[in-house]
């Protein structure tokens, strides 16, 4: 399960699937460097990302992958 104080590399490394959650949503994470320090939570409310709904699909994918 993907929680909110994950760091986003960490999650794209685990969970492959989720770059194309990330994308959709704006967020060319697997290309940035900061990815590797930044949790799910502040790169979210960085962009201004609703984190609750952003959570919800990140966990669709890891449970149920396209």
């Amino acid at each position: 399960m993907i929680t909110k104080d994950m760091i986003i590399g960490d999650i794209i490394r685990q969970h492959p699937a989720t770059v194309q959650v990330f994308a959709r949503h704006g967020l060319e994470c697997y290309e940035c460097q900061i990815a590797d320090l930044e949790t799910l939570e502040h790169g979210a409310g960085h962009h201004k990302l609703d984190i609750e709904a952003l959570l919800e699909e990140l966990n669709r994918t890891v449970i149920t992958p396209a």
